[in-house]
C-alpha cells in the first residue's frame, strides 16, 4: 500500500498541480487523496476476485457504446484516447478482472466526487486539446494505471529480493 500511496501522490501532483487535467475544490492537493487511492485499490483487490469472467468482456462492450456516442458528439474525446489505453491493460496485463473492477469502482467514485464539487475536471484537456466531461467516463484508466505500477514494482521487488537470497 505504501508503493500505491507514493505513486498515487506523483500521479495526482502530476495529473492535477502540473497538467491541470482536474483541480480540487481548493486548488490543493487534499492529503487524504493519495491514501484513498490506495483504499480504493485494496477494495479493488477484493472485489475483484468475485467479478464474472462476463463482465471482463461485457464492461469494455458497453464502454465502446458511449464511446461511440461520444466521438459522434465529440463530448467527450479524452475518453476514447483512454479507452485505447484500457483495452492495452486488459488485453496485455495478467490481473483483467482488477483493471476492470477498478475501472468501474474508479467511475462511482469520480461521478460521487464531482458531484459533491470536491473536484472537477478541465472541459478541454490542456496542451493536447482534447474535450472531457466532469468526469470523463474512462477516468478509471488512471486507476488502472496505477494497478500496474504497483503490480510491476512489487514484482520487481520480489525478483530483486530472490535473486539476494540465492546469491547468499
Amino acid at each position: 500500500m505504501l508503493i500505491c500511496v507514493l505513486y498515487a501522490t506523483i500521479g495526482e501532483i502530476i495529473l492535477s498541480l502540473v497538467w491541470g487535467l482536474y483541480e480540487y475544490r481548493l486548488y490543493n492537493l487534499p492529503l487524504f487523496v493519495p491514501p484513498g487511492h490506495a483504499l480504493l485499490f485494496t477494495l479493488g483487490l477484493l472485489l475483484s476476485p468475485k467479478l464474472s469472467p462476463n463482465l471482463v468482456i461485457f464492461i469494455p462492450i458497453i464502454m465502446a457504446a458511449y464511446l461511440i456516442f461520444s466521438y459522434l458528439t465529440m463530448i467527450d474525446t479524452m475518453s476514447i484516447a483512454l479507452f485505447m489505453v484500457f483495452l492495452m491493460c486488459l488485453i496485455f496485463g495478467t490481473a483483467k478482472k482488477l483493471y476492470v473492477t477498478m475501472f468501474v469502482l474508479a467511475l462511482i467514485l469520480e461521478v460521487y466526487g464531482t458531484t459533491l464539487g470536491n473536484w472537477a475536471w478541465s472541459e478541454t484537456v490542456p496542451i493536447v486539446g482534447l474535450t472531457t466531461t466532469n468526469p470523463p467516463i474512462s477516468a478509471g484508466v488512471f486507476y488502472c494505471l496505477l494497478d500496474l505500477l504497483v503490480i510491476f514494482t512489487i514484482d520487481k521487488m520480489k525478483k530483486s529480493y530472490l535473486t539476494e537470497v540465492t546469491q547468499i
